[in-house]
């Protein structure tokens, strides 16, 4: 491995205009209720969580993408050729799991003409070993508990603040 390198562990997600429900609390005899439209319309989230190799005063890096729909292999590519840029050219060693995107032969293609990027794969039906899995439940269980949005563009907001949330407090990435 290139100590030179950031080891950086890439995962989706995806959220909807459905709330996640979560635990709250009320008056007594008074239950709250979440009114929401029957609306299936998803986004998807790509989060790249970045550990510099040699020196872990660097700190951790976080990039990340939200998009309407799901990921496939160009739209992947897309967050890769942003991670490029996000990273500087660095040696990255990318961590990623089994999704068939990310094993596709565009995605191989594009990948070998790619000098700045090593690819590893994680170990299948292991999410514990991702800390980004952590960074999902985070968002989650805070900014997107109970939301009961009308629009993506709700859902995208608040999704964007917990990672605002998340970022500022170094100890969480």
């Amino acid at each position: 491995m290139n100590t030179r390198a950031w080891i950086v562990f890439l995962d989706e997600s995806g959220v909807s205009l459905l709330p996640q429900i979560r635990r709250t609390y009320a008056p007594r005899g008074r239950t709250p209720l979440l009114r929401h439209r029957l609306n299936w319309k998803r986004a998807s989230m790509a989060g790249a969580l970045g550990y510099h190799a040699a020196d872990p005063g660097r700190g951790a890096r976080l990039c990340f993408h939200l998009k309407p729909g799901s990921y496939d292999t160009a739209a992947l590519i897309e967050v890769l050729e942003q991670m490029k840029v996000f990273y500087r050219g660095e040696r990255v060693v990318l961590v990623r799991d089994g999704l068939s995107a990310h094993w596709s032969r565009a995605m191989r293609a594009w990948v070998a003409d790619q000098d700045w990027l090593t690819l590893e794969r994680s170990p299948a039906y292991a999410p514990e070993l991702n800390p980004v899995e952590l960074l999902w439940s985070s968002l989650k269980k805070r900014e997107l508990a109970n939301l009961a949005g009308g629009h993506l563009a709700d859902v995208a907001d608040a999704t964007e603040q917990g990672i605002h949330r998340i970022n500022a407090n170094p100890r969480l990435p």
